[in-house]
């Protein structure tokens, strides 16, 4: 009877301890799940933050940020040339995988496909609200624009800023034969599919930093309560450059130090508005670059601090970029990591930590949370293809080791560059050879070692024709087989 009541009793308490746990989890408050913000520039190279070595002006709000997170030294953008890396950047993958090119011009009958999965819609099927405040350049027609790719709201230029029908000094071409004025209609400032204003002079891109930025605190305070998405693609440093009133004329390096202080005052605040708002530790904020800097037009381009080329180019210059990335509680402050990553990577690493699910459709980005964390043991990305123009295969990497493989390619090496807005010559034409790079020791990418390492020419060598199968490959008339159209306009 005693060891009855004994039993009794200890399954009694057993079924409560079981039943106070059952209410404690209903009554748990759900993690919320954290807002993202991708803060995306136009044409920025690798030395153009303080953080990364910039002179003649500083960047604190940017300093800040690297030092509460971490700061890649080996980032790379996917593609040195605007439409391919947004392409890239928002699908997860290399941007001739989704058929898209080059950059992508007023009128174009392609755009990015809407049955690509961008992060966007990632994020929206975990409930986000989503808003894009800035250059699009993936399509200017109503079925490829942002609202049909997953962004609720819209405010910004279809494409760059310098398409549009005004000479390189500002002033509005009045001839009809020049060939920009045939090419190029005014420079609408959208809001989802309407125009809110044309930008018709250098004094209205002044503005364009500004406008995108209200527009961000705006979205932020508006969606507090819930997790949103912003991705903020600045319309400069591009050419032309131009800062507003309160930013002229404050750097020692002219108007490109003053766009880039206003830059920095953006971010900065972005972050005040976080902080007022509350979200500061349940924020992701992410700043990259398209490319690197276009170098060709001298004062009013920016550094790649060092590397070889630029913009256009698949060289360090022309891809390697800064990126840092900020997340308080998570990020550990003032970590560098020099890891090899990509912005293809930014998707399922955003899929990963809102446990959202990845594209149906094959990407090539690899989740690099680990890296987020401060792990640097860790090396999610070994490989990395270098493609340019409509589908060129012109390096590959592993680690630090990269091939370049014989092409024909821009460079600016030799040229004088131009200045105050107009371009200097950069030919398109030069031959560049085999050449084996090793990274570590020569990030300038001078010294080529091939004779000296046959096996990593041997093995690199492998790498690009797995490129080649999957991809394909226009230098050697290869077709790959995993390759999907781009969006075309009816």
């Amino acid at each position: 009877m005693r060891k009855t009541l004994l039993l009794l009793i200890g399954l009694g308490s057993l079924i409560a301890v079981s039943a106070f746990r059952f209410l404690s989890l209903e009554k748990a408050p759900k993690a919320t799940p954290p807002n993202v913000i991708l803060i995306f520039m136009d044409d920025l190279g690798y030395g153009d933050l303080s953080c990364y070595g910039a002179l003649q002006y500083r960047t604190p709000h940017l300093d800040k940020l690297a030092a509460e997170g971490v700061r890649f030294t080996n980032f790379l953008a996917a593609q040195a040339v605007c439409s391919a890396s947004r392409a890239a950047l928002l699908t997860g993958c290399y941007p001739n995988r989704v058929g898209i090119s080059g950059a992508l011009f007023p009128h174009a009958k392609v755009g990015l496909n809407p049955e690509e999965t961008t992060i966007a819609e990632v994020l929206k099927s975990k409930g986000y609200a989503t808003a894009m405040f800035g250059k699009w350049h993936l399509g200017d027609k109503p079925a490829f624009l942002p609202n049909k790719q997953g962004f609720d709201e819209y405010v910004g230029l279809p494409y760059s800023n310098d398409m549009w029908p005004v000479h390189y000094d500002g002033q509005p071409i009045s001839n009809a034969s020049d060939n920009r004025k045939k090419s190029f209609p005014l420079l609408p400032l959208l809001h989802n599919l309407d125009t809110l204003q044309e930008i018709k002079t250098l004094d209205d891109q002044a503005k364009l930093t500004g406008i995108y930025t209200e527009n961000a605190v705006n979205f932020i305070k508006k969606h507090k309560k819930e997790p949103f998405f912003i991705y903020l693609p600045h319309s400069m440093p591009h050419v032309p450059i131009a800062a507003s009133a309160k930013f002229k004329g404050k750097s020692q390096q002219g108007t490109y130090g003053d766009v880039l202080m206003e830059i920095d005052w953006s971010v900065g605040e972005i972050m005040k508005a976080l902080k007022e708002t509350g979200l500061d530790k349940n924020t992701i904020v992410i700043f990259t670059s398209d490319n690197g800097p276009w170098l060709n037009y001298g004062n009013h381009a920016g550094s790649s601090g060092g590397l070889r080329e630029g913009k256009g180019n698949s060289f360090e210059g022309g891809q390697r970029v800064p990126c840092i990335v900020r997340w308080k509680g998570i990020t550990p402050e003032g970590v560098v990591c020099n890891k090899l990553a990509s912005t293809i990577d930014l998707l399922p690493t955003i899929a990963h930590i809102t446990d959202a699910k990845l594209p149906e459709k094959k990407i090539d980005g690899v989740n690099i949370f680990s890296l987020l964390k401060g792990d640097l043991s860790a090396t999610p990305r070994k490989y990395f293809y270098y493609y340019y123009r409509r589908n060129n295969l012109e390096a590959v990497r592993r680690d630090d080791w990269k091939l370049v493989l014989p092409h024909e390619g821009r460079t600016y090496e030799g040229q004088l560059p131009g200045n105050d807005g107009f371009p200097g010559k950069a030919p398109e034409n030069h031959p560049f050879p085999l050449a084996l790079y090793d990274l570590r020791r020569d990030p300038a990418e001078r010294y080529d070692v091939k004779e000296l390492y046959p096996e990593i020419l041997a093995e690199l060598q492998k790498v690009a024709e797995e490129a080649r199968e999957d991809l394909g490959d226009d230098l050697t008339k290869r077709v790959g087989k995993n390759v999907r159209p781009s969006g075309k306009a009816e």
